[in-house]
């Protein structure tokens, strides 16, 4: 079945012992652009699934036997989890396919068929599994490729984040990171610099908040001995050890009036003067800076020079804080609670995993300190448990005291006097709307198979 034209929407099984049924059902999938082969016993099905791997599979339930078509199902739990399994059933098999979504199944539709809602759960089925695929090659060739395994997100913002760091790290081009403390600026500088031809040189970092002129002067250019009281041998400053590497300078926006005019003679002739020193030394070094403030609003303001502000931001990256992408709360959580098993010692047991309800706390937090804030409750919540399934009991109680006042708040009243169908579907929608519509991390929260989910916001009519 290739006569489509267009591209390919997904790879498609049709299973059924009726040949002339098994035709119309491929053909007519085949005009969505499927690209759809045919099985016509479970058995040949379960081959085919053994040597290829298929977007959807739609099958009978009833050929050899009353439940062949869940053996298909097993079969491709088995061999391609990923795979969205459609059972086809006459009306005195409706139990056992509603019995089958708690199994694995995508989703079942009664006899005589209805050819149009069928193509639309394939269409459904086939893009969930392709943008599911798409964002699991992109993170790996991300990870493997890139080098950034330690910044985890697939929301849309952090995946354009990645995807323009990856583009402009091989340059030397200098770059300012912006975002709030804690969103993992520095993380974001040293992913870039290992993977631009500076990789094999130093990254030095320098955070330049707190420190007053003479210090940071010092830090930066270094002294001469003598220079200074105590000044009893020479040192070299961050930017001479980082030559040929890359120099990270965070909260750069915080730095003395006079050493923006210092930084800036540095960035425009390639020369450092170490305090004491008349000499310039000549330095190759690749300037990343970030910042958790507005620096161009404090351009305005004349509190960081303007020309300084244009050699720092050749190119712009900003990270969003994690209340604005909570979809990526959930990768996070099992993220560090991966790290935490492989590198803590002093935990008794490993973490198994953390409980629905706790995870759901976790998502609704704003998380002002944001990721690293995250790490560092994960990390206290896995010693506090000493192991096995991390629980609410263990959330730390300034976060899990928030949440309780604003359940037993707002939520709660909202939800006083309706029908249990009704507080479900608002639950579920509220959901939804927390991680921007993202069906997979939504069923993870609400502890609920995906497609029990999608079952469910088919029920009640939601988008």
């Amino acid at each position: 079945m290739n006569e489509q034209t267009g591209n390919i929407r997904g790879e498609v099984l049709v299973v059924d012992d009726e040949p002339a049924h098994a035709e119309v059902v491929a053909e007519g999938l085949a005009r969505q652009n499927h690209n759809v082969e045919i099985a016509h016993s479970a058995s040949q099905a379960i081959e085919k699934l053994r040597q290829k791997h298929y977007d959807v599979i739609v099958t009978d339930l009833v050929m050899e036997n009353d439940e062949a078509g869940l053996d298909v199902l097993s079969a491709a739990r088995e061999y391609s989890p990923d795979t969205e399994v459609i059972l086809i059933t006459g009306h005195a098999s409706v139990p056992t396919c509603r019995s089958a979504l708690q199994q694995g199944a995508c989703d079942y539709i009664e006899k005589p068929l209805d050819l149009d809602k069928l193509r639309a759960i394939v269409n459904h089925a086939a893009e969930r599994v392709i943008q599911k695929r798409t964002i699991e090659e992109l993170r790996q060739r991300l990870d493997e490729h890139y080098g950034f395994e330690g910044i985890v997100g697939n929301s849309p913002a952090m995946l354009q984040v990645l995807q323009t760091a990856r583009r402009i790290a091989p340059s030397s081009l200098p770059i300012l990171i912006q975002g709030e403390s804690g969103v993992g600026k520095e993380l974001l500088a040293q992913a870039i610099h290992n993977n631009s031809g500076r990789k094999n040189a130093k990254f030095v970092a320098l955070n330049c908040a707190g420190l007053s002129e003479t210090l940071l002067e010092d830090e930066l250019f270094g002294h001469v001995k003598g220079a200074y009281t105590g000044a009893t041998t020479a040192r070299p400053g961050r930017f001479e050890y980082a030559n040929g590497g890359t120099i990270f300078l965070d909260e750069v926006g915080d730095m003395p009036a006079s050493m923006q005019a210092k930084l800036l003679r540095v960035l425009e002739n390639g020369e450092v003067v170490r305090v004491g020193s008349n000499e310039p030394i000549h330095v190759d070094v690749r300037v990343i800076s970030a910042t958790n403030t507005d620096l161009l609003k404090r351009v305005e303001e004349r509190k960081f020079r303007e020309d300084l502000y244009f050699r720092l931001a050749g190119a712009v990256l900003k990270i969003p804080p994690l209340r604005e992408r909570r979809e990526d709360i959930p990768l996070l959580v099992h993220y560090f609670i991966q790290k935490i098993n492989e590198s803590r010692k002093d935990i008794p047991k490993k973490i198994t995993g953390i409980s629905p309800d706790a995870m759901r706390i976790l998502c609704s937090y704003d998380w002002p300190g944001n990721v690293r804030q995250l790490r560092n409750t994960i990390e206290n919540m896995a010693i506090l448990s000493g192991g096995g399934k991390l629980t609410v009991e263990d959330i730390p109680p300034a976060i899990k005291g928030t949440e309780l006042a604003q359940q037993s708040g707002t939520t709660a009243l909202a939800l006083a006097g309706i029908s249990l169908s009704e507080a479900e579907k608002q639950l579920i929608a509220n959901t939804l709307k927390m991680v921007n519509g993202n069906r997979t991390q939504a069923a993870k929260i609400l502890g609920i198979g995906e497609r029990t989910l999608y079952r469910k916001i088919k029920e009640y009519g939601l988008k």
